[in-house]
């Protein structure tokens, strides 16, 4: 009994010395940066974001997206002008942790939540 108290205590203190850092209410809103791939090249895009839209620039295309905050560090975007029916599907995005100008991103279809993908997202303004 006195071993398992010790581990626990242990156990207690190494993952209260490793937090993730997530000061989601300072990406809400600004200009970013990311990355992204298609078909193995890397590219970068732009996306400028209020409280409820996002005007996303990427591969010489603007897209604008309704933004709908589930809580302070997600958010659910649907795009305003989807080309059909699959475009028009919503995504879900979470900011996963928080580092200065930078914040880690973790998105998915809403109803393909096995297939989520991560992405490297800075803000720039």
């Amino acid at each position: 009994m006195k071993n398992f108290f010790l581990i626990a205590c242990i156990a207690l203190l190494l993952s209260s010395c490793y937090s993730v850092e997530r000061n989601c209410k300072d990406f809400q809103t600004g200009t970013f940066e990311f990355t992204y791939e298609i078909n193995g090249e890397t590219k970068t895009g732009r996306s400028i974001r209020t409280d409820s839209l996002s005007i996303d620039y990427y591969d010489n295309k603007i897209d604008t997206f309704t933004i709908r905050w589930v809580n302070d560090c997600e958010f659910v975007g649907r795009k305003l002008h989807p080309i059909d029916f699959r475009d028009g599907k919503p995504i879900q995005m979470k900011i996963i942790s928080t580092k200065e100008n930078t914040y880690l991103l973790e998105y998915s279809l809403l109803e393909d939540q096995k297939n989520k993908k991560r992405g490297t997202v800075t803000k720039i303004k």
